[in-house]
């Protein structure tokens, strides 16, 4: 255990009776300030995450200008229809938590889980305009809630859809916990969020999940056709299932209150140490941050 005495020396400070987690690691810039790109065409606005290197996660950095990107379509009179895309190889693989390990106390971590997961979600629940959810390749947790919550998805063959959520420790998000059983019935709904089955294209079209399976290289094609004629129809914005915004604001707001608290959960902190053990990482930066929540998780936990 020396190696891990001498990193959590490095990263944990005991101050004013509360755990203040702190790591110095580098927190390198992907060298692209465009991890949402935006175009528009004939009416209808494509946006792209663009962090291919980092699997178009959605960490802070690359959710705070998708956040703004769909802001300003929402907003921008030319803009009829939206295209929700990724480049490629994945389309997302969910939120990115290791970021935050070590930077906030476990208060401030939850807090800024919560904040970032509600609004996140929320920008697809208000969109006013109709959203098509072109999915190029593996959408993991968001990278498959975000689209459901979108009025269609197009799937690329090379899709595949996952929400890993029971094997993590935690709960649904992005109003998965009402919406699956809504829009696919309730034994898809389990099968994806008890079982975390993970579905390839086709298959998440026999289900309902996904309208078309497209080839990989005309996917953004047919969403751009689609979409121009939804903008020529006039069509308006539509949330599969017959949700409501303001009923799935209000789920929203509790799953990610739910997430937030099982984010600090002693379940959780296991499971993620478990998964590094798996890889060989345990006796990582991350990993210690990890191994002294959990082991100080009786202190701090009553501070909550």
């Amino acid at each position: 255990m020396a190696n891990m005495s001498t990193l959590v020396k490095q990263v944990a400070i005991l101050r004013n009776s509360s755990v203040t987690l702190k790591t110095f690691v580098r927190h390198k810039n992907t060298g692209n300030n465009e991890l949402v790109l935006s175009s528009t065409k004939n009416n209808v606005t494509t946006i792209t995450m663009n962090n291919p290197k980092k699997y178009n996660a959605w960490d802070m950095a690359l959710t705070d200008q998708l956040v703004d990107k769909f802001n300003k379509a929402a907003n921008d009179q030319e803009t009829k229809v939206l295209i929700y895309t990724a480049t490629d190889p994945y389309f997302c693989s969910g939120g990115s938590l290791a970021e935050f390990l070590g930077r906030k106390s476990p208060k401030g971590l939850q807090k800024m889980i919560r904040e970032n997961n509600e609004r996140c979600f929320n920008i697809f629940i208000e969109f006013p305009k109709p959203i098509i959810a072109a999915v190029n390749g593996p959408g993991i947790g968001s990278g498959t809630t975000a689209p459901a919550l979108c009025d269609i998805i197009l799937a690329s063959q090379k899709a595949t859809f996952l929400t890993p959520f029971k094997n993590l420790g935690v709960g649904p998000e992005g109003c998965a916990s009402v919406h699956f059983e809504r829009i696919l019935g309730s034994e898809s709904a389990k099968r994806l969020l008890i079982d975390c089955w993970k579905p390839t294209a086709a298959e998440a079209k026999e289900i309902g999940l996904v309208a078309e399976v497209v080839p990989h290289d005309q996917l953004l094609m047919r969403a751009q056709e689609l979409g121009e004629e939804w903008a020529r129809s006039g069509r308006e914005r539509i949330i599969r299932g017959g949700g409501d915004v303001e009923e799935y604001k209000k789920i929203n707001a509790k799953e990610s209150n739910d997430l937030a608290e099982a984010f600090v959960s002693a379940e959780f902190l296991k499971t993620q140490l478990q998964f590094l053990r798996k890889k060989g990482k345990h006796l990582s930066i991350p990993g210690a941050v990890l191994w002294l929540m959990l082991v100080t998780r009786p202190a701090w936990a009553r501070l909550l």
